[in-house]
């Protein structure tokens, strides 16, 4: 299994995830009305800074979790440009647990996280750290602020000198 699937962009431009290959790259399910929104500005800030280094955020919004992104692909794209000023990468809407989830989470939520445990993603904002391979080799929680030591040292491991 890949991370490298097939999946169209926020637009509905069809892609592969294999644009992102050789980059790191931090994956994570976000939603536009949830108290953990605020973590746009984090995950922007990332870009900004590690972007010439390598290192990419990739966003799919996800309305699993109880209704926190109902929005239209337009509406979202609105909504993270307006709001948070993102200029990261963003997906389409996509099931991240359960039958439908997107092949993508499939590969994802087998990576635990620092305690050791894998499976189902548990709330909005939860991030999969994946190294310029492809491989997916960290998992931080959703409170986990994008910014925190552990993610920003993390990333910096992946990332050339």
């Amino acid at each position: 299994m890949t991370v490298y699937v097939d999946i169209n962009r926020l637009d509905g431009e069809a892609a592969n995830l294999s644009e992102l290959q050789g980059q790191a790259a931090l994956f994570v399910d976000v939603a536009s009305r949830c108290g953990l929104t605020p973590q746009y500005s984090g995950l922007e800030r990332l870009q900004e800074r590690y972007a010439e280094r390598g290192f990419t955020v990739a966003g799919f919004p996800c309305n699993q979790f109880m209704g926190q992104e109902p929005g239209t692909a337009d509406e979202i794209a609105q909504f993270c440009s307006t709001s948070y000023g993102v200029t990261f990468p963003m997906y389409e809407k996509l099931d991240v647990n359960g039958p439908d989830r997107h092949p993508l989470y499939d590969e994802l939520t087998a990576t635990p996280d620092a305690s050791g445990d894998a499976g189902d993603v548990q709330w909005n904002f939860e991030k999969f750290l994946v190294s310029p391979a492809g491989e997916v080799v960290a998992r931080f929680r959703p409170r986990t602020d994008p910014e925190a030591p552990e993610v920003i040292a993390a990333i910096e491991a992946l990332l050339p000198s």
